[in-house]
This record gives structure tokens, sequence and C-alpha cells, in this order.
């Protein structure tokens, strides 16, 4: 089962921060999982609509200023990091999921994103991307049919088949509150991966690993890997 640090090791470093990412891969995980916004011309990594919670600043990410989010202590001292620095934490042969939170427009997503994979060295092939709004994975497909898509959800659905094959996506990510047995078995039948976000408890890791997920999002990447060593 992979095992993917979410916002990196963020139970032990500052949230999507480069210090969170390295130490995620540092504890084991097999990737590495971010949350992004498309401001100006760069895409940065920041989870929250509001820039209160996880930064010295105020306001909303998408009406802040690149230089004002440079500005800003989101940890140790670290900046809101751009895509390409994320990236280039990523050890060689590891993955990413990258979560778009908000773009400006799909075509200048995609051409930032390509920039970022070349200035860092980041396999195209090894990068997820995933986001709770559908239509942007609809239009990323159709422009880049390459990519990893991972279909967010939260919802119980009433119809799987429907909901999978209106993307095709490479993975479907579900929150842990909403997934079961018979959802993953559904999921698989349909040719896709099975990721399961946030998971955190013992219990809740073995589970996922008992039902045969492909692999957690986790804010403790070395509590898991340290219990699936052991089973």
């Amino acid at each position: 089962m992979d095992i993917f640090a979410h916002r990196g090791a963020s139970g032990a470093a500052p949230e999507n921060t480069l210090q969170a990412f390295t130490l995620g891969f540092a504890h084991g995980a097999t990737g590495v999982e971010f949350d992004t916004y498309e401001v100006e011309d760069k895409i940065v990594v920041i989870h929250d609509r509001h820039l209160n919670r996880t930064t010295n600043g105020t306001g909303r990410v998408e009406n802040a200023t690149l230089s004002y989010l440079r500005s800003l202590n989101v940890g140790g001292g670290e900046p809101v990091p751009f895509l390409e620095e994320a990236l280039n934490t990523v050890p060689e042969g590891k993955y990413c999921n990258i979560e778009i939170k908000a773009v400006r427009c799909v075509e200048s997503w995609a051409s930032i994103f390509e920039q970022a994979c070349e200035t860092s060295a980041m396999a195209a092939e090894n990068v997820i991307v995933s986001s709770f709004n559908h239509p942007v994975l609809r239009k990323l497909t159709r422009l880049r049919p390459d990519l990893k898509i991972g279909l967010l959800t939260a919802s119980y659905e009433l119809d799987i088949p429907t909901f999978v094959k209106a993307l095709n996506p490479w993975s479907v990510n579900v929150a842990l509150d909403v997934v079961s047995q018979p959802l993953v078995d559904a999921i698989h039948r349909l040719g896709c991966r099975v990721f399961v976000y946030t998971v955190d408890m013992p219990e809740d890791i073995l589970l996922m690993n008992n039902w045969g997920v492909d692999g957690i999002f986790t804010n403790y990447p070395k509590r898991a890997t340290t219990l699936l060593a052991a089973c």
C-alpha cells in the first residue's frame, strides 16, 4: 500500500512546507500530497482559501499578490512555496499528488505545471493531479490526456460506475468517512486505484490495508510505514 505524506509529514512539521515534504520522504513515504492555487503566473502551495491559519498573513490567497505571499512565514521562516520548489523535494521515482484548489485558466495552469516539471526535473508520469473541481479535471484531461487524474470525493455516490466513468481517472481519492469495502471493490472493478484520505489512526491504517486500498494519505507517514512493515 502506498503512503502519501498529507501536506507533507504535517503531523511533525508545518503543513505544505518544504520541510514537511522532505520529512515525509525521510519517514518512508511513497509520495507527497499538497494543495495549490494559481496566482499571477505561478502555482503556489497552500491549503486554505484564507491565509490566517497557516501563515502570519491575512486575506484570501486568490486576492494576494505573489510578492505578498512570498513575504509570509508558513513555518520555520519559509515563504509560501512555489510548485517547482515543492517538486524539487520529491526524490527520483517517488510520487507527488497535486491537489488543485483554484485555477485562473486551465490552459495557463497546464503551462505553468509543465515549466515547473522542467525546472525541477520532476517526471510528469509520477504526478497525480486531483481536485474536487471535476469540471477543471475534465478540461485538464482533454488538454493533457497523459496526466494521471485523481478524482476526489467525500460523498456517498448513488451511481459509482457513472461517477467514475465520467472522467476515467487513474485513481479515485475517497474520504475515510465514506469509504467501505464494497466501494473499494466497485472502483477496482472499474480499473481504477483507490486512495483514501486522511488516515492517521493505527486501526484505520490497518483496516485500509486489509480492504486492499492502493494507498492512503496520512499526516504521519512514519507511523504508517512502521505499522505496515510489521504486517
